[in-house]
């Protein structure tokens, strides 16, 4: 028996390879699908199935890609969502693949086709070995119920309950659980930080086991997770069974100082330095997006066709920059500075640079500067923020940072995270719009907060996540 969970990092997704006697099952690929293919070869599998547990929302899924590669057949729920399916299961309906029996259990609520699939052994077939959980249920936590519809925050939250509930809990406490993401994921909440998990250990510690119905239908509706954009290009592409890369990393053209500075003209610049780096100088209406930041917030700032330019600290950082903004649909890198900042820097192009503030320094000053705090509203309101700080999410500054033009206008702008990357896009961002005296925290509130200096809790004078995306219900 052959099991390996196979990670991307960023996104916090989960894929699994499942195999028995050179039949393997895999669950949940993305769109850049080598890896996959390079496990399954090592291990002398053939990937027989691609189990889809729902459309994705947060990332192109590589179903149609395995296929044609593999002759794989998709497997899916028999629903409407799920078009593109060779073998299409009724709910409790099993199939085989060498030793392994796989049961498909219809569990809506995070989206109306959710699917997790039971796994049996055929030795012991009356006791399921583990379940494959897609975003129905998480590590501590379980998928969020506000994506078909804000509106039916609660009515889906009570579907899934129900669900988790009816289909998975008769399973067993030996159940081993294999979601589809793990903590970080834009597709849930408090997801815990590890990675392992059963059934008996999730009815001691999980909100949907913990709280009554009711309980848990009010929770869902105050989690408040931001919506990025390009959840609305994946659910079109994955209702397809996603499409394949567009340009692999190695065919992404190395452009000199004078040319870059000439085609960015046409796109956008990403550098994917740290914040202090950027800081220091960077080319000028540059978006100081971090390296990991690539893989969420790439998705907020590019679409499908939006050029896209890169500055890196390396060339070896291409392929994760690359493939970091290609799972979220944005396909158009159209060029990477060859050389990085310093062949710009050294060529005498111009440059522009962003202000940096410590802990201690704006503590001291603290009157002479307007405080904008751009994590999430959970991190905002129950961790603590700097008192008297305005607050809107990162995701939404580039859209909305005119419901809070007057306060911005009226002093100096210090922009703060948990430790600075965040900050340091979010104060790009802003120069953009021409604030030009803004400045980076670092540090952020984690450095803010081990110094033991003044902080608040609640949501005065904060822009939430309802406000933008619409009230749930």
């Amino acid at each position: 028996m052959f099991f390996q969970r196979i990670k991307t990092p960023g996104i916090a997704h989960n894929a699994y390879l499942l195999g028995d006697k050179e039949q393997a099952i895999l669950v949940d690929p993305r769109r850049d699908i080598e890896e996959y293919l390079k496990v399954a070869r090592e291990n002398d599998l053939i990937i027989k199935f691609v189990l889809e547990t729902h459309r994705q929302e947060d990332f192109v899924i590589g179903s149609k890609a395995i296929a044609e590669r593999t002759d794989a057949k998709i497997v899916s729920l028999d629903h409407h969502l799920f078009g593109h399916s060779d073998i299409r299961l009724k709910d409790g309906e099993k199939l085989t693949a060498g030793g392994l029996v796989i049961q498909a259990l219809h569990t809506p609520g995070h989206t109306p086709e959710s699917t997790c699939y039971a796994l049996f052994l055929k030795q012991i077939p009356d006791r399921a070995w583990g379940v494959l959980t897609g975003d129905t249920l998480f590590i501590g936590e379980t998928g969020r119920t506000d994506l078909t519809d804000p509106k039916k925050t609660r009515e889906h939250a009570g579907m899934l309950f129900d669900a988790i509930h009816a289909k998975l809990l008769p399973l067993g406490d030996q159940t081993l659980l294999w979601p589809g993401h793990g903590s970080g994921s834009v597709c849930g909440g408090n997801i815990a930080e590890r990675d392992e998990s059963t059934s008996g250990l999730e009815r001691s510690c999980n909100p949907v086991f913990t709280k009554s119905r009711a309980e848990f239908m009010e929770a869902k509706l105050r989690e408040r997770i931001p919506r990025p954009p390009y959840f609305t290009l994946m659910e079109k592409v994955n209702l397809d069974g996603g499409i394949p890369v567009a340009k692999r990393p190695d065919a992404i053209p190395l452009l000199p100082a004078k040319k870059f500075a000439s085609e960015i003209k046409q796109g956008i610049v990403l550098d994917g330095r740290d914040p202090e780096a950027f800081a220091g100088g960077h080319v000028p209406g540059s978006y100081g997006m971090w390296l990991d930041g690539m893989a969420i917030f790439g998705g907020w700032l590019a679409n499908q066709t939006t050029p896209v330019f890169l500055v890196l600290d390396e060339i070896k950082q291409l392929e994760t920059a690359v493939l970091s903004l290609a799972r979220l649909g944005v396909d158009g890198i159209a060029g990477v500075l060859a050389g990085g900042f310093d062949a710009w820097r050294d060529a005498g192009q111009p440059i522009e640079y962003s202000g940096t503030i410590a802990p201690r320094e704006l503590a001291a000053a603290r009157k002479d500067y307007v405080v904008l705090d751009v994590r999430d509203d959970t991190e905002f309101e129950d961790e603590g923020h700097i008192a008297g700080a305005r607050h809107l999410y990162v995701g939404y500054v580039e859209d909305h940072v005119g419901k809070l033009k007057r306060e911005l206008s009226a002093a100096p702008i210090a922009v703060v995270c948990s430790v600075g990357h965040r900050a340091g896009l979010v104060a790009s961002i802003l120069r953009r719009q021409g604030y030009d005296n803004v400045k980076n925290l670092l540090g952020g509130m984690t450095a803010w907060t081990k110094l033991e200096l003044e902080t608040a809790k609640g949501s005065e004078h904060s822009i939430t996540t309802p406000e933008i995306e619409g009230k749930r219900e």
